[in-house]
């Protein structure tokens, strides 16, 4: 069955992916009024971590829509996420919700909750496939520890 909001959010990303940040951001806000705090939290989970992502030099904007998507994480049931796609863990998705906040926060000098956040990407890590994707969440948790260490608050590639 089609999700007519997954579909629409997916949409919305392929228009940020494609350099349209401006137009993906407002399809997403769009979108989250229609859903609302209370919709339904794979809904808001997915649509808080991809508007996130659009915010890469506002690190407050970024962090706000993260711990949003990782709150909303917290209600989402395996069931519901195998709706969406028959491979889909909720486990799978906290190394990269708490490797974004982990990021967010050293992006605003806060070293204590970055590494806190750090440590619990790396604790949920073992979730992830051995496939790109889990390589790519792997690399952001090795990349982010490394630039906590050094005290760097600039964004990352």
């Amino acid at each position: 069955m089609t999700d007519p909001t997954m579909t629409a959010i997916q949409d919305a990303v392929a228009l940020g992916r494609d350099g349209d940040t401006g137009a993906a951001r407002t399809a997403l806000l769009e979108l989250w009024a229609g859903i609302g705090p209370a919709g339904d939290p794979f809904h808001r989970c997915t649509l808080a971590h991809f508007l996130a992502d659009l915010y890469p030099d506002e690190p407050a904007q970024a962090l706000a829509w993260n711990v949003r998507a990782i709150d909303a994480a917290g209600s989402v049931t395996d069931d519901r996420a195998r709706e969406h796609h028959d491979a889909l863990r909720i486990a799978a998705f906290y190394p990269s919700l708490h490797v974004n906040l982990a990021d967010d926060y050293r992006r605003l000098g806060a070293f204590t909750p970055a590494a806190e956040h750090l440590a619990l990407a790396r604790k949920h890590a073992p979730e992830l496939g051995a496939d790109p994707y889990g390589d790519l969440i792997r690399g952001a948790i090795d990349g982010v520890g490394a630039a906590i260490e050094r005290g760097d608050t600039a964004p990352r590639r």
